[in-house]
């Protein structure tokens, strides 16, 4: 994620602010331009964006909740924003109790979808495309007549409102035994998943992929209660980013295209910091780098992983110094770094490879 600057004042500025603590305008995020910018009111509830003065801006409904600051161009007749119309169904906004657990989930997919966005990669609603489209249900247990699983299915990725609670989602991490769990992790892996659908499946990147992550032809259900009843392979570090994605080929996929965009999206933020890394102990180069591309629009990979393995060396260093878990808890094997060069390859739809 970049850094912003009020038009204004040059305040920096953060993805989610919605007002600047410097000069006080009102902040609204224009996807159009991946800009968020300074607001100034016209009236009837338009306003003026110093990012693109060309144009009128609504806020998105969703502001009424404090659940988002994108804005809608004045024309569209949209009442909600680009990332907002994605979703199908919400939990119950009349409940504060509700409210404040969505809140940080819309955060997550807002995230989600400024990266997404920044790829490249498609993105339509199913209400404009019905058979390719993608939609987020993000329910609650207790409003709905069927037990609530995160996960998605023809295009419609749901999310359990519980995950946005800390204490219900370490407690799920530490069941699941899993080294990382969080609302935008979430996001990234089930997005996959939509993808896998519209860019692999039935493409002539199948096959490639299928070399690279195995036979996503076999069962899928057995796949999964065979992982949980007797848990991974004893090789999976060797070969997989995670002990789950050595579950079915389909989790593999969608466990290392949530990394890849981890790894591009952490990137760009010490980018725009203006991070460098050179340890002062040892001769090892691998612990030296600078952020000297734009890591969303790069077409070296090797480049991506370069500056990775340094900056997450020294992030969990940082965090071992607070006494914290490692932020990065990951090992990325030869085969983790290949299948991460194919989903780099297929993100940019570079030639078709293994």
């Amino acid at each position: 994620m970049k850094l912003f600057e009020c038009q204004s004042c040059g305040q920096l500025l953060y993805f989610e602010n919605t007002a600047c603590v410097r000069c006080g305008h009102s902040l609204g995020y224009l996807s159009g331009q991946a800009q968020l910018s300074a607001l100034e009111a016209v009236g009837d509830g338009t306003w003026r964006a110093l990012g693109d003065t060309d144009h009128l801006y609504r806020a998105c409904a969703n502001a009424e909740h404090g659940g988002c600051n994108w804005m809608v161009p004045a024309e569209s007749g949209e009442a909600y924003c680009r990332a907002c119309r994605l979703n199908r169904m919400v939990p119950n906004l009349s409940d504060p109790d509700r409210v404040a657990l969505w809140r940080p989930l819309e955060m997550a997919k807002r995230r989600l979808i400024y990266s997404l966005l920044r790829l490249g990669l498609p993105v339509a609603s199913k209400r404009d495309d019905p058979d390719r489209g993608l939609a987020f249900d993000v329910l609650a247990e207790e409003e709905s007549e069927h037990p609530v699983m995160t996960g998605h299915a023809d295009g419609v990725i749901t999310i359990d409102l519980d995950e946005a609670d800390p204490v219900a989602r370490e407690r799920m991490r530490a069941d699941m035994v899993e080294r990382y769990r969080t609302l935008l992790g979430h996001f990234r892996h089930e997005i996959a998943h939509y993808y896998w659908g519209l860019l692999i499946s039935g493409t002539d990147w199948l096959d490639p992929c299928r070399a690279r992550f195995g036979d996503d032809s076999a069962d899928y259900g057995e796949a999964l209660k065979a992982h949980y009843l007797a848990g991974p392979r004893s090789d999976w570090p060797d070969h997989f980013i995670s002990a789950y994605a050595a579950a079915h080929p389909w989790e593999d996929f969608a466990e290392t295209w949530a990394h890849y965009m981890h790894i591009v999206d952490t990137l760009e933020t010490a980018q725009t910091f203006g991070m460098t890394i050179r340890a002062r102990a040892g001769t090892d180069p691998i612990l030296a780098m600078e952020i000297d591309f734009d890591p969303y629009r790069t077409s070296d990979f090797n480049a991506l992983v370069d500056a990775w393995i340094p900056l997450t060396a020294a992030v969990n260093s940082l965090n071992s110094s607070m006494g914290q878990p490692d932020l990065y808890p990951f090992v990325l094997a030869g085969d983790v770094i290949e299948k991460l060069r194919f989903i780099h390859r297929l993100v940019r739809r570079d030639t078709i490879g293994t």
